[in-house]
């Protein structure tokens, strides 16, 4: 037994010391993120997606009618927007609680600005957007807001889309569930990811 004890002690002493020598680095911080500036950046990348689809939109419609941008929007909307997402070096997308398209369907964090801004529109406010700070990334949310525009395809049914138009939501969107809007309601959301400037 006396020839354990100072063996036993001995470990415990070696244990002690190298926990002390190894321990852990602290986690650095995350960076700070000047908040008007990144929800600014934001708002233009997605207002620079939102000209290059809306122009290629009312071309399509100049060109061939609603049912011919149907299909464009089909084929050409996400090669648009991730061509977009690359030029300007963040992620973007669009997401809606009502998607025409499943793969466009909010998250629960976007469900909840989603709910929010459409309370303060019906309130008779303004929808802002928000900005959320994730690890090395920002993640900014800004409003779609139907237009004029929009209800050749998102209107009401029975009495702003066209017959042939509805038909062809159905051939393309069989789950589709974005029809029924007015103007000036939100459609749905611009989810646009960006870089903390250094990473």
């Amino acid at each position: 037994m006396k020839k354990v004890l100072p063996i036993l002690a001995s470990v415990i002493i070696i244990g002690l010391i190298a926990n002390c020598q190894f321990k852990s680095e602290p986690k650095p911080e995350a960076k700070q993120v000047d908040p008007a500036a990144y929800t600014m950046k934001g708002k233009e990348l997605a207002t620079a997606t939102q000209k290059v689809l809306g122009g290629n939109l009312k071309a399509a419609i100049e060109s061939k009618g609603t049912e011919h941008a149907l299909e464009f929007c089909n084929v050409k909307a996400y090669p648009l927007t991730d061509s977009m997402a690359v030029a300007l070096n963040a992620a973007i997308s669009r997401v809606s609680d009502q998607p025409r398209n499943a793969a466009n369907t909010a998250n629960e964090d976007e469900l909840d600005y989603i709910t929010h801004a459409k309370k303060v529109l019906a309130e008779g406010g303004e929808v802002t957007p928000k900005l959320a700070q994730l690890g090395d990334k920002v993640v900014g949310y800004y409003p779609i807001i139907t237009n004029q525009l929009c209800m050749q395809c998102h209107g009401n049914p029975d009495s702003q889309i066209k017959d042939a138009t509805l038909a062809k939501i159905n051939q393309l969107y069989p789950a589709d569930e974005a029809t029924g809007y007015s103007e000036g309601e939100l459609r749905g959301i611009w989810v646009v990811e960006m870089d903390i400037d250094g990473e």
